[in-house]
């Protein structure tokens, strides 16, 4: 969001910057009190996320719960910022709401587009296929596919069953679909919200993905008959590489502090060297599991830079044996969040375990990176099936993780010949992801059409 929020701001938009109180006080205090202070143009303001307080400041927010609130509270609070932004622009502190840009599961903003008459466009941060397979909740349902009968299903081949009608979308198994889907309770809030969600975005003047053309096509020609005008845009972290240093570029959306010795360490490595494992920042999981993938990493005798976030572990502080890190002292470095794009692009990693959400699976490809990939929820798990037969960029690790699988994967990834034919694949995606965002590219004129043909329009009614 703040990566589309800079390039409109070089095209000469005035954007207000909308964050929930919570996050707001997360950046402040991951990036400095002073970080958001922006210009008179660029500017950050704030809506209550309608959650209790919660007395943990630095962990991610249950997503549900989260979901649930932006349905039932948000609306109001939206539309009373943007009463107030219209007093402003009344007494020419700023100029009046054009547009709206917003995330693609706040759908509650086309209201207050619409109530205001100006062009609503949603970015869905979700890759295309997974979107297409939100888009799909509904007819699950409808085909006696979801819920599953029982807990049993799980585990007794079932989500094997492979799904063969939705377009665009070959081979895709009910495993490879996003997981909300895997649910027995039949009025499941997350498989609800997500079907209103995909649905409600028809609504939307445009929808925006953080993709570009060449590396989802059939999909994206499928959904392009199904919605509104669809763009891609991607990958974003490119085309705000290319801005000329202005203010706008210190400002960063991390939440939690950077730890600015990774790309140090990786300056004295050599190069393709370095195992990256970062499971974004929302993936949770069992003190068992931190263990066998220690010991995994451990065993495979390779580097490895491995980010652990002070909430990784569910309900838990994240400990490792100790014996784990007298026998990897010599070749790990463990950080709490680093600056991934950077991390990617270091000339030292060779590769890159992760949850496979999209962003890192966008940033990794952008970078010519090589993935061993462990879902854990949402459309992760579509992004994975994709790396995998799509893209021929990836391996997947069971979600029962056991060490033996891990130290075989992560030797294969940096020494195997599957490895070497999984660098080849992604460097030939970097360079498309390049073309895509250099000034002849797709993604580039893209998002001069989606400034022309729908932002500086008024809504049509």
């Amino acid at each position: 969001m703040l990566n589309l929020a800079k390039l409109l701001h070089r095209r000469g938009f005035h954007i207000t910057f909308v964050l929930t109180e919570y996050n707001h006080s997360r950046l402040l205090r991951s990036r400095g009190p002073s970080s958001l202070d922006g210009l008179p143009s660029f500017r950050f303001r704030t809506i209550p996320d309608g959650l209790p307080p919660s007395d943990v400041t630095d962990t991610t927010q249950d997503i549900p719960s989260l979901c649930r609130s932006s349905r039932e509270f948000f609306l109001p609070y939206f539309q009373d910022l943007l009463e107030r932004l219209g007093e402003e622009s009344a007494a020419s502190v700023s100029p009046p709401v054009s547009c709206v840009v917003s995330d693609g599961v706040m759908s509650f903003t086309l209201d207050a587009a619409e109530a205001a008459s100006v062009p609503a466009v949603l970015l869905w941060t979700t890759s295309v296929c997974g979107f297409m397979g939100y888009a799909q909740y509904r007819s699950l349902i409808d085909k006696g596919l979801s819920p599953l009968k029982d807990s049993s299903y799980l585990t007794n081949g079932y989500l094997d069953t492979i799904i063969d009608w939705i377009p665009g979308m070959r081979n895709i198994r009910l495993r490879d679909l996003p997981s909300f889907i895997r649910t027995t309770d039949p009025n499941d809030f997350m498989v609800d919200f997500l079907s209103v969600e995909t649905e409600r975005a028809k609504r939307a003047s445009a929808i925006v993905f953080n993709t570009f053309d060449r590396l989802e096509h059939e999909v994206l020609d499928a959904l392009k008959a199904m919605f509104p005008p669809i763009y891609t845009l991607g990958p974003l972290h490119l085309l705000t590489g290319q801005l000329p240093d202005d203010i706008t570029r210190s400002i960063g959306s991390n939440l939690w502090k950077e730890e600015p010795g990774c790309l140090k360490w990786l300056d004295s490595k050599p190069p393709g060297s370095v195992v990256y494992v970062n499971f974004g920042s929302i993936t949770v999981m069992s003190s068992a599991h931190l263990v066998e993938f220690a010991w995994g990493l451990a065993n495979s005798g390779q580097t490895f830079l491995w980010i652990i976030r002070p909430d990784l572990v569910a309900g838990d502080t994240a400990v490792l044996p100790p014996e784990f890190s007298s026998a990897t002292r010599e070749r790990s470095l463990l950080a709490s969040w680093c600056p991934q794009e950077q991390v990617l692009s270091h000339p030292a990693v060779g590769g890159f375990l992760t949850h496979s959400g999209w962003n890192s699976t966008i940033e990794s490809i952008s970078a010519g990176v090589p993935v061993v990939c462990w879902p854990f929820f949402a459309e992760q798990q579509t992004n994975c099936r994709y790396s995998l037969e799509e893209w021929g960029i990836g391996m997947e690790i069971d979600s029962d993780v056991k060490r033996e699988e891990v130290e075989r994967q992560v030797r294969e990834l940096m020494e195997g010949e599957r490895g070497k034919e999984m660098k080849r694949k992604a460097m030939e995606w970097k360079e498309m992801a390049r073309e895509a965002t250099c000034p002849s590219g797709s993604s580039f004129l893209n998002l001069d059409e989606v400034i022309n043909q729908v932002l500086l329009l008024p809504r049509r009614h």
